[in-house]
């Protein structure tokens, strides 16, 4: 069994570690600006991502929910990303994935849809057939993006919101939780309430 690199260590990072220790990863490190006072994984200390010498037998997951810093991270490594996918998910095999995907408890990706670099499927939420989620993109728990839409990169999908088929939201969108989404939202927006209505544009 190769040894993980974990990049952060908090919040998000616990779901990742419990994800990589179901699928039967335990021997795992992190980098962290400091070390960490709670190590609730009993994880050891590696330094920080920019001093680590990353070996040809480590494998990394940037354990960090900001979209914008994971793709700054990853955009610095050499190293390989891996997925993190949760034993009870279901991911259809005619789906695509790229790397360094976190895929959270009983989430679900349906047939040919497209998942990409460092994107997060969180707990619950359905990405139905044929979507497309954008490098670096976050579905929060609970939401449901039906068939072919497409979610921009750093795109972050709120808790419970639902998309309708088709629908395109751009990059850098912000999707408030809950919200109800039926028309396509442009790049830099942020859209809340049901229907949702675009709150304002960068």
């Amino acid at each position: 069994m190769y040894k993980i690199v974990l990049i952060g260590y908090s919040g998000h990072a616990y779901v990742v570690c419990d994800i990589l220790n179901l699928s039967g990863h335990d021997n795992i490190g992190y980098c962290e600006l400091h070390e960490m006072n709670e190590n609730p994984f009993n994880l050891q200390y590696l330094g920080t991502e920019s001093t680590y010498t990353f070996s040809s037998e480590e494998k990394v997951f940037i354990g960090i929910g900001n979209n914008a810093i994971r793709e700054k991270i990853a955009s610095n490594i050499t190293a390989e990303l891996i997925n993190a996918i949760h034993p009870s998910a279901l991911v259809a095999q005619s789906s695509e994935l790229d790397s360094g995907i976190l895929i959270a408890a009983n989430a679900t990706i349906n047939p040919l849809a497209k998942i990409g670099k460092g994107a997060i499927i969180n707990t619950g939420a359905i990405v139905e057939h044929e979507c497309t989620i954008g490098d670096f993109a976050h579905v929060a728990p609970g939401a449901v993006l039906a068939g072919k839409v497409i979610v921009g990169n750093r795109s972050f999908i709120g808790a419970n919101a639902v998309i309708k088929q088709g629908v395109n939201i751009g990059t850098d969108v912000v999707v408030g939780a809950g919200a109800v989404v039926l028309k396509d939202v442009p790049n830099f927006s942020t859209i809340v309430g049901n229907p949702g209505k675009i709150l304002k544009k960068k």
